[in-house]
C-alpha cells in the first residue's frame, strides 16, 4: 500500500473512461467544488490489454504513472516484455477536493534512454460514487495521434469521504516526501538474503555467454548485485538485508539481466519469493526457476524479528530510566561476548533543535524536518512549519551492527510544490561520539565539505561491546543499497587521479631514499643503513615484520600524546572538495535530462569505472596511512593487538605449521560451509578506516560563538 499523500491541484483536465460495473448509490457529481473535506481514493491497478508495442521485438516493458494536478502520486512496477501486463498493485491517495481528475499515463521502460510514451487517459473523480467499489476501463489515447488504438487499462476504485478528520492532520504528508515518510515507518522484521549462485542461465551474447547481474525489489526497497562477466553459472555470494514493514510478509520481485555496455541490458528472466510462505527465525534455501527465461537462482532467505529501532518524545528516554539503562548495559557487557555477534551495541540520538537555518521559501521561512540515518536504517522527525529555529525534541534508538558506522543527520525543507529542499547535513562516526553531551553541530553542504547556514543540537549515547565490535571488524561491511548511482564528473576524476598520484609518490620517494643510500649521497646515513642491512639479513625472522609495524604504530602514538602530532590537516583535499561543489550542482541539473546517445553512454560508463578504480586505490593507500596515524584510535589499538598476536605466533610457531594450517583452512572452507561468503579479513579491517576524504567529511566545524548555549541564555535574560 502506498503512503497517503496530500494533493493540491491547479487545473482541470478532460477524461475518458468507461464503467464496467455501475452500482446504484449516491453520486458524487453534485459535491460542491469548494468542499473543505478530504477524500481517500483507493485504487487497484489491475492490468492492461492490447497495449502498444514500442520495442524492436514487438513487445514493451510497460509501467503506469498516476498524476493529479500535474503531481505524480503513484508509479507502478515495470512488467517486462508483454503487451498484456498484470500489475495488481494498490495505491491509497488523499485528495483535497474532486475538481482535479486522475491522470493516467503509460510508458515503455528503456534502460538508459528516454522512456517511450504508450498512451494516457483521465478519470473524473466527481463522477465516482461514494463508498462504492467500481471497476473502470480506461481507453488509452495519444493526443498527437487520437485515431491510434493504444489499448486499455483496467482499474478498481473506491472513493471515501474523510470529513470527520481535521485537515492539518495531513499537513506533514507532502507529496514529494512520500518516500522519506515510508522510510520513517518502524519495520516489523528484517529479511536477510544471500544470493548464492545462478545455474544454466540463458546465453544473451554472441559468444554464447552472458554478463549476469540480479535486481531485487521489496516494496520500494531495491538492491542490485555485482556483475559476473562471461558466465552462465555465476557465483555471487552476496548478502544484504531488507526491512519488512508488513505483518504478512510481502513479495520480493527478482529479475536477472545481462550487462551490455553502450546499449540496453538484456532481460534474462524473473522470479518471486512470497515471504508469507516462509517460517520466521529459520534459514531457507531456495532454488528458483526463472520465468520468461532459462536457468535457476539459488538464495538463502532468513526472516528475523526487528532490531530495536524506535522514535519517541524527549520525555520517553530509555537511558534515563535506570532499570532500562542497566538492562542495556548488561546486554552489551563483556560477559555476553558470544551472544548474538551481530548485535554490537545500542545508539540513542536526541534530536533537540536547530537554529539559524536557511530560508528555503519565498516567505523567508522554511518547513524543516530531520532525517536520521544509520547505514540502511532511516527515521525522521515531524515537520515544524514556517520556522528557522525548529524544536523537534525527539529520541531515536538504533541497534548497532558495526561500530565503525557513521550517523548521518540531514535537515530538509518540506515543499509541496516540488521536491524537498536540502538545508544541511552532519556525518558523525560512532567512535567519535562523547556520551551524554549536548552538542551544537554546524550543518554542512551535501558533499560534507564546507559549512552551510545553521546548527543542529544533538545529544548522542553509544553503548557497545568492544570484543563484538572487534570481531565484526573482520567481516564484510554492510552495503548501503539506496545510495545514489555514480555519475561522471571531471572534477571527481581529477581529484581521484591526484589522490592516486600522491600515494604513488610516497612509494617513489621511498625508492629514491633507498637508492640514495646505495649511492652514498650521505656517507654517515649510508654507513648506518649498510650496518643495519647486514644485521637484519643475518638475524631475520618472520616475526620481525609485524614487530616493525608494531613499533611504527607505537612511535606515532607517543608522538601524538607528547604533543608532536605529525598529522597535518589535508588542505589539498579540502580545496579539491570545495572546487567540486559547483560542478556537482551542475551535474544534478544535467542528470535530469535523458536521451544520451549510445556512444556517449558507453564512454561515460568507462570513465565512471576508471574514476571509481582511482578512488578505490587512493582510498586503500590512505586507509593504511591513517591506521598508523591513529586517525581512529580504536582501530589502531585493534591493530596493535593483532600485530602483537602475530608477532608472538610467528616467534613461537614455525612458519611451516602456520602455512599448513592456513592451507588446510583454505582447502576445506567450502567443504565445511558451502555457502560461506568469501572475504579477506585485512581488507575488511581497512574498509573501516576512513580515507582522507572521509576524515575531512567527518570533521566537526567550529560553531559560531553566538550559538553557544550560555550566550543564548544571556541573550534571553537580556
Amino acid at each position: 500500500m502506498l503512503d497517503s499523500c496530500k494533493v493540491k491541484s491547479a487545473c482541470n483536465l478532460p477524461f475518458t473512461y468507461n464503467k464496467k460495473i455501475n452500482i446504484a448509490g449516491t453520486s458524487n457529481a453534485d459535491v460542491p467544488l469548494a468542499d473543505p473535506g478530504m477524500y481517500q481514493l483507493d485504487i487497484t491497478l489491475r492490468r492492461g490489454q492490447s497495449l502498444a508495442a514500442r520495442d524492436r521485438g514487438g513487445t514493451s516493458d510497460p509501467y503506469v504513472k498516476f498524476k493529479i494536478g500535474g503531481k505524480e502520486v503513484f508509479r507502478s512496477k515495470i512488467i517486462h516484455k508483454t503487451l498484456n501486463p498484470v500489475w495488481e498493485e494498490k495505491a491509497c491517495i488523499l485528495v483535497d477536493h474532486l475538481r482535479e481528475p486522475l491522470y493516467i499515463k503509460v510508458f515503455d521502460y528503456d534502460f538508459g534512454l528516454q522512456d517511450d510514451f504508450m498512451g494516457s487517459a483521465f478519470l473524473d473523480l466527481t463522477q465516482l460514487e461514494l463508498k462504492r467499489p467500481i471497476d473502470v476501463t480506461l481507453t488509452l489515447k495519444d493526443p498527437h495521434y487520437p485515431d491510434h488504438d493504444l489499448g486499455i487499462i483496467l482499474l478498481s476504485v473506491i472513493l471515501t469521504p474523510k470529513e470527520g478528520e481535521p485537515r492539518d492532520v495531513f499537513q506533514t504528508q507532502s507529496l514529494h516526501l512520500s518516500d522519506l515518510h515510508r522510510k520513517s515507518h518502524l519495520w516489523r522484521g528484517i529479511v536477510s538474503i544471500t544470493l548464492i549462485e545462478g545455474r544454466d542461465l540463458k546465453a544473451m551474447d554472441s559468444n554464447g555467454l552472458s554478463d549476469p547481474y540480479v535486481k531485487f525489489r521489496l516494496g520500494h526497497q531495491k538492491y542490485k548485485s555485482k556483475i559476473m562477466p562471461k558466465t552462465l553459472n555465476p557465483q555471487w555470494r552476496e548478502q544484504f538485508d531488507f526491512h519488512l514493514y508488513e505483518e504478512r510478509g510481502g513479495i520480493i520481485d527478482i529479475t536477472a539481466w545481462d550487462k551490455d555496455a553502450g546499449k540496453r541490458d538484456d532481460f534474462i528472466g524473473r522470479c518471486q519469493v512470497d515471504l508469507s510462505a516462509l517460517s520466521r527465525e529459520q534459514t531457507h534455501k531456495l532454488e528458483l526457476q526463472l520465468e520468461e527465461g532459462e536457468g535457476h537462482l539459488v538464495l538463502l532467505v532468513t526472516l528475523t524479528a526487528s532490531a530495536t529501532v524506535s522514535i519517541s518524545d524527549l520525555s520517553v528516554n530509555s537511558l534515563e530510566d535506570q532499570k532500562e539503562r542497566e538492562k542495556i548495559l548488561k546486554r552489551y557487557s563483556p560477559l555476553r561476548i558470544f551472544h548474538n555477534l551481530k548485535d554490537v551495541g545500542f545508539l540513542q540520538v536526541k534530536v533537540i533543535r536547530a537554529e539559524g537555518l536557511m530560508a528555503a521559501d519565498v516567505t523567508g521561512k522554511s518547513d524543516p524536518f530531520c532525517v536520521v540515518e544509520l547505514n540502511n536504517d532511516r527515521l525522521l522527525t515531524h515537520t515544524v512549519y514556517k520556522n528557522l529555529n525548529p524544536e523537534w525534541n525527539k529520541v531515536f534508538t538504533f541497534n548497532i551492527k558495526d561500530i565503525h558506522s557513521v550517523l548521518e543527520v540531514t535537515v530538509y525543507d518540506e515543499d509541496r510544490d516540488r521536491s524537498a529542499d536540502f538545508l544541511g547535513k552532519v556525518a558523525i562516526p560512532l567512535l567519535s561520539i562523547q556520551n551524554g553531551e549536548q552538542k551544537a553541530y554546524v550543518l554542512k553542504n551535501k558533499q560534507l565539505t564546507g559549512p552551510t547556514k545553521g546548527v543542529i543540537y544533538l545529544e548522542i549515547d553509544v553503548i557497545f561491546n568492544a570484543v563484538k565490535a572487534s570481531l565484526r571488524t573482520l567481516i564484510p561491511k554492510e552495503q548501503k543499497y539506496i545510495e545514489e548511482e555514480n555519475r561522471l564528473s571531471k572534477q571527481l576524476l581529477l581529484r581521484n587521479f591526484i589522490r592516486m598520484k600522491r600515494c604513488i609518490m610516497v612509494l617513489i620517494n621511498a625508492a629514491y631514499y633507498v637508492n640514495s643510500c646505495f649511492d652514498w649521497d650521505s656517507p654517515p646515513r649510508s654507513l648506518a643503513a649498510f650496518v643495519l642491512f647486514l644485521f637484519v639479513v643475518w638475524n631475520f625472522e618472520l616475526y620481525m615484520i609485524p614487530l616493525v609495524l608494531l613499533l611504527l604504530l607505537t612511535w606515532n602514538y607517543f608522538l601524538i600524546i607528547s604533543g608532536k602530532d605529525n598529522r597535518q590537516r589535508d588542505t589539498v583535499v579540502e580545496d579539491m572538495l570545495e572546487d567540486e561543489e559547483e560542478e556537482d550542482d551542475k551535474d544534478d541539473k544535467d542528470s535530469e535530462k535523458k536521451g544520451f546517445i549510445n556512444k556517449i553512454y558507453a564512454i561515460q560508463e568507462v570513465c565512471v569505472s576508471v574514476q571509481n578504480i582511482l578512488d578505490e586505490v587512493a582510498s586503500f593507500g590512505e586507509r593504511i596511512k591513517n591506521t598508523f596515524n591513529w586517525t581512529v584510535p580504536f582501530l589502531s589499538w585493534l591493530a596493535i593487538v593483532a600485530l602483537c598476536a602475530f608477532t608472538v605466533i610467528l616467534y613461537f610457531i614455525p612458519l611451516r605449521y602456520i602455512v599448513l594450517v592456513w592451507g588446510i583452512n583454505k582447502f576445506t572452507k567450502k567443504l565445511r560451509s558451502p555457502y560461506a561468503i568469501d572475504n579477506n579479513e585485512l581488507l575488511d579491517f581497512l574498509s573501516r578506516v576512513p580515507s582522507d576524504i572521509q576524515v575531512v567529511q567527518y570533521q566537526e566545524l567550529k560553531p559560531d560563538p553566538s550559538h553557544s548555549p550560555c550566550k543564548r541564555k544571556k541573550n534571553n535574560l537580556g
